[in-house]
């Protein structure tokens, strides 16, 4: 039996994370390692615990999840975090991109969505709820001219190989399904990200998929 993914659930409404954990536990692939009721608590859990995913809620009394998003980052790189929200204003998803975080998620979302977020970040993708990516992509073509040019600026510079690891991340696809089409190994395929991510001056996928649109490396990108 494979090895099931870790996750860390962070959300001060008690009954908030007894749904959360329900969702989750509907997956066999899935096991809930730690719950916290505020961004301190999930700090230090996700230090203990090593969580493939963490579940952050935004707003937490105390440290909030934005604040925790910055501190596992810090501390537990691998842990690949997904913010959770009733929220869906620009400036907290703004925040949470910029902060590294892997998915943003509404609350209100379907709960196939959550388990499809978590399987996904944890295989190296990215996941936005639909109605976020709307937000994204509005703002994107809102300022697209250039943006688009300093996009591909620091595309040019990549070689072919970097270019289409670019482009499939910014498809959403993860380091195996990356590695399936360009029949590599997947550490390869990682490894690859790594330099991308480092030669773009990016922290997370999420960004990466970013410069990868608005430089028109995916269909429906300003270049194409």
């Amino acid at each position: 039996m494979a090895e099931r993914l870790r996750v860390l659930i962070a959300d001060d409404e008690p009954m908030i994370r007894v749904g959360v954990r329900g969702i989750l536990a509907s997956d066999d692939g899935v096991e809930v390692v730690a719950e916290a009721a505020d961004g301190r608590e999930a700090v230090e859990l996700a230090r203990a615990h090593r969580p493939d995913v963490a579940l952050l809620d935004i707003r937490m009394p105390g440290t909030d999840g934005l604040t925790a998003l910055d501190e596992i980052r810090a501390v537990v790189p691998d842990t690949a975090v997904i913010m959770l929200t009733t929220f869906g204003q620009d400036e907290y998803i703004a925040r949470a991109l910029d902060g590294g975080a892997a998915g943003f998620l509404l609350k209100a979302s379907d709960p196939r969505e959550l388990l499809a977020g978590v399987h996904a970040v944890a295989g190296g993708a990215a996941c936005l709820s639909p109605r976020v990516a709307r937000r994204v992509i509005s703002e994107l073509r809102a300022g697209a001219g250039v943006r688009g040019r300093r996009a591909m600026e620091l595309t040019a510079a990549l070689s072919d190989r970097e270019r289409a690891v670019l482009a499939m991340m910014g498809e959403g696809l993860s380091n195996a399904e990356i590695a399936r089409r360009l029949y590599l190994v997947e550490g390869t395929v990682k490894s690859y990200v790594s330099t991308v991510l480092s030669r773009l001056h990016v922290r997370n996928r999420v960004q990466a998929a970013i410069i990868a649109y608005e430089a028109g490396l995916v269909r429906g990108g300003e270049g194409t």
